[in-house]
């Protein structure tokens, strides 16, 4: 175990931002994203994913927890290759309108002198800026709107212009949009309309240019099954021109390595069996759990210096399966089902979820299909077979999709993060 100790010692976590970073003692992130200073066990994936952005516009998709949007911020603080890198979170938006007044906000905030530059020739942004400079930088997406009343009808038109604008530009734009997939759900449900023709314009874009010549690069994020959700939708083949990149799971060696070093470099004394017992808690992990968990440990052995063994693991976790940190996580696993899931898999998956919790060892895809017919019968749903097979697979591929479940062996299926599984067998089960 390394001796390295870190000159203050103090636990760090993201509550407290007026807290410096230090290099030897890497802070627990609990809430809010890794800083890109102390992103850790991603080099090689960022170094793959930089050279699919050169020629391609990337699908970027992982579980919520799991380290997306801190590769992302990544991306835009360390860009590569001449481009200039924005990031927008789209998860509350419920039209295209609002899709590029948000993109154009935020490139002005972050490089206004680029908006300057998109402005040329543009009337729509160059009023917009006379406003700005009349009224105040703060009030700019008001005053983009305001600029033109009716930008619900023609999102198109300014759509086409803004990126006319940036295809003239002499560098490039890494364009990062995280979360879309829950923003065509709000058009689904608010202008359903509109939602095939705004997919249909993204993709022509996207072409045309081909990625290779284009000025605008698009690196589409999202928690949820962007591919699963539009083919339930009818509208896969609008996205499949993208390259689908998923975030590579953490290894068992990456948890072992993150425990060692965090509780090492803050002089925690532990026996050898400590990291490998927490991975074995944690199951397929989750880095925010993994971050919760070990600084879980590390709070155990502040209040009572000494040496940490596999029994203190047992019980940090036993403990952090109630705690109201982690129910505060964990609560979005059990409600996004009704989000996103619609009968008969919505409630056939709080069923297969609650078996699968109270099993040892993960249940059969044979048990699990015994179990997705008895729901059904129990909820008097009448289904021809045919239909019933076809919904318990895409169930089931669904649950594997947005990290619910992993198939641990052929055809065997288990909760993919331990921790998870404790907490939905407590309180869901």
């Amino acid at each position: 175990m390394t001796n390295l100790i870190c000159n203050y010692f103090v636990m760090h976590d993201r509550s407290h931002p007026a807290m410096p970073s230090h290099p030897d003692c890497p802070e627990f992130y609990t809430g809010a994203p890794v800083d890109s200073a102390d992103l850790r066990f991603r080099d090689a994936f960022l170094a793959e994913l930089w050279e699919t952005l050169r020629t391609r516009h990337v699908l970027l998709t992982a579980p919520r927890r799991t380290g997306k949007t801190s590769v992302m911020d990544h991306l835009r603080d360390f860009p590569k290759h001449g481009f200039t890198v924005i990031y927008q979170n789209v998860q509350d938006l419920t039209h295209p309108a609002d899709f590029f007044q948000a993109i154009l906000d935020t490139l002005h905030d972050q490089h206004p002198e680029i908006v300057k530059r998109l402005a040329q020739g543009w009337k729509l942004l160059t009023d917009t800026l006379n406003k700005v400079t009349e009224f105040g930088i703060a009030g700019f997406k008001i005053r983009l709107r305001d600029t033109d009343p009716d930008w619900k009808d023609h999102w198109r038109q300014h759509g086409d212009r803004f990126l006319d604008q940036v295809r003239k530009q002499e560098s490039s734009i890494l364009l990062i949009v995280d979360e879309l997939p829950d923003m065509l759900f709000n058009l689904k449900r608010e202008h359903p309309a509109v939602l095939r023709e705004f997919l249909a314009w993204f993709r022509v874009q996207r072409q045309d240019p081909h990625p290779s010549k284009d000025r605008a690069r698009w690196l589409i994020g999202g928690s949820v099954n962007l591919s699963g959700t539009l083919d339930g939708l009818g509208l896969v083949d609008l996205i499949n021109d993208l390259d689908d990149v998923p975030l590579p799971v953490l290894a068992d060696a990456h948890v072992i390595e993150f425990v060692q070093s965090m509780l090492a470099r803050r002089g925690v004394d532990f026996e050898e069996t400590v990291p490998e017992q927490l991975r074995a808690h944690l199951g397929r992990p989750i880095p925010l759990f993994m971050q919760m968990a070990t600084q879980e440990l590390y709070r155990s052995w502040k209040k009572a210096p000494r040496k940490l063994v596999s029994a203190d693991v047992d019980r940090i976790f036993a403990q952090l399966v109630v705690s109201m940190a982690a129910q505060d996580k964990l609560q979005h696993y059990y409600s996004r089902i009704a989000k996103y899931y619609e009968e008969p898999r919505l409630s056939a998956a709080h069923a297969l979820l609650g078996q699968i919790s109270l099993s040892s060892a993960g249940l059969s895809r044979a048990k699990l299909m015994q179990e997705f017919e008895h729901h059904l019968a129990g909820a008097g749903q009448t289904i021809p077979a045919h239909e019933r097979k076809q919904h318990f697979n895409q169930l089931l591929r669904d649950l594997e999709n947005d990290f619910y479940v992993s198939e641990i062996a052929e055809n065997q299926y288990d909760f993919a993060s331990g921790l998870l599984k404790a907490w939905w067998k407590k309180y869901y089960a």
